[in-house]
This record gives C-alpha cells, structure tokens and sequence, in this order.
C-alpha cells in the first residue's frame, strides 16, 4: 500500500469512463490502460516535469488501501513537446477489470521551466503541499478484453503561477510556483479539430472553446512551424474557435488580428478541418 502526501489539483470537466489498475499478473482475464500526457502550451520555450511515478486506487477515496504503482520509468518530460495532436505515451499496461477512482502522478524536485529568455527557473512547490497530483475520477469501470485511455491534459499556463513581488535581480528559483493544473480526457471522447493558421510569423495561438454546453469547456494548443495545429480528446458539440497572436508584427507591417470563428461542429470519431485562418 502506498501513502504519500499530495496536493489537490483543480480538474476542467470532462466525462470520464476509464480503466482500472491490473492487481495481479493473470491476463487470462484482463483488459489493457495507457496513460498519455498532452500539454495545453504557455508562454515558454520549455516545461520539463521530473515525473517520478503513476498510481491508481481502486478504492474509495477516504480509503488508505487499493492503491497500485503502475509500471513506469522515470523521466524528465517537456511538456511544450507534446501539442498539436502529438502526446507522450507514459504507460501501456495489462490490468484486471474493475474500478478506478483515482489517479495520482508524483513528480520529483527537478522541475523548470525555460523562459523567452533563455533562462532556466526552477518549479516550486507551495509551502505545505507536496508535488503529488491527484486527479479524481467518478468511480469508472474496466471491462474485460478493452483498452481504455487516459489523457492527461497539462495546463501550463494554468499551472505555472508568476510571484507579484518577483524582480528580474531576485533569485530565479524564486519566480515561478508549480499548482499542476490537468484535466482528464476519456478515451471514448475522439472528436477533433484541426487547420493551419497564417502568418507563421504571428506565433498562432488557437483557442476551441465548446459554446453549446452552459458551462464553457476551453481547450488550447498552438501553431507548428508550417502553421499547421490540430485538438484531440474533444467532446461532441458545437465549438467557438479563437485564433490570436502571441506576437506583434514587424515594423511597417500590418498589425496581427484576433480572430473568431463561431459554429463549428465536432463530431466523435471525427476530425473537424475548418481550412486556413488569416491573422492579417
């Protein structure tokens, strides 16, 4: 049994049918679960997260007991990486069928982010929390002979909080905290979007935002180098897409445009391509 402090992360809504954690090797009787990691992007060049260790429990949450290490290595991953479609494959694994409640992702002390910069900061984790992410779930079952995904989508901009007293000749492993920001995505939610986005220049970033539920959900990611991007793990629905710089254009140019393009329709098992969107 494993009993580590952590803290509470805050969770984006999303409906959840994952998979539980296999207690024994027997996989006469058994279903597979991967866990991937995707990133909503911030404004650095780099965020590497010294991820430790994956846990699940199948248990009740008030319950010390059920829960299980997954099989995992420990590295350091770049989360800036994994946007646009791409995602790092954490663990594919055999487990028995049964629930899942929650999922935990322990992170060591290496934690930084690369700035615009240049300058490696350090991640601190607020006094009194460790850096334990525990993400809950709403008692899923994994049936036998499946394979169900878990998604784990981090929110740098969300998660990576700026000190208001922090001056550029302060110590820089004081700048930034660490408040892990993740929302889950099932994997029977497939929908998509994607398209390409110009001027490249313009450092594009897209916004999806589903408009046809009272409670907004807002997803994020951003241009490559060819102005190409694309959403995954979307729910059905009807999406405002908002596209906007994350630069100014050059002296003697046009200035860049936020842009918004309202009703476009994902679909599950599908990918939505709404076509090239000018900044200029």
């Amino acid at each position: 049994m494993l009993r580590r402090p952590f803290l509470y992360t805050a969770l984006l809504a999303a409906p959840l049918y994952f998979a539980s954690c296999s207690k024994d090797n027997d996989s006469s009787d058994s279903s597979k679960l991967e866990v991937r990691l995707i990133d909503a992007p911030g404004d650095f060049r780099a965020v590497v997260l010294d991820v430790r260790q994956i846990e699940v429990h199948t248990k009740e949450a008030s319950s010390t007991e059920g829960w299980y290490t997954l099989p995992f290595q420990t590295q350091a991953i770049n989360v800036m990486e994994y946007v646009n479609g791409k995602s790092a494959l954490l663990t594919n694994t055999d487990f028995s069928p049964g629930t899942l409640t929650e999922v935990r992702l322990l992170l060591g002390p290496d934690n930084y982010v690369i700035g615009r910069d240049g300058q490696r900061y350090d991640l601190k984790t607020p006094s009194g929390q460790s850096s334990g992410v525990k993400l809950k779930l709403d008692n899923v079952t994994l049936r036998d002979r499946e394979t169900y995904q878990l998604l784990l989508d981090f929110d740098v901009a969300k998660s990576i909080v700026e000190r208001g007293n922090w001056k550029p000749n302060n110590d820089k492993k004081e700048r930034y905290l660490l408040k892990p920001v993740i929302r889950v995505v099932a994997q029977d939610i497939r929908g998509g979007l994607r398209g390409t986005v110009t001027p490249t220049a313009a450092l594009p970033q897209i916004l999806a935002i589903r408009s046809s539920i009272t409670v907004a959900d807002t997803f994020s990611t951003s241009a490559d180098a060819a102005g190409s991007f694309q959403l995954g793990g979307l729910p059905s629905g009807t999406y405002r897409v908002e596209f906007y710089p994350s630069t100014n254009a050059p002296s003697g140019q046009a200035a860049y445009k936020n842009i918004i393009r309202n009703n476009i329709t994902v679909v599950n098992d599908q990918t939505t391509d709404i076509g090239q969107t000018a900044l200029n």
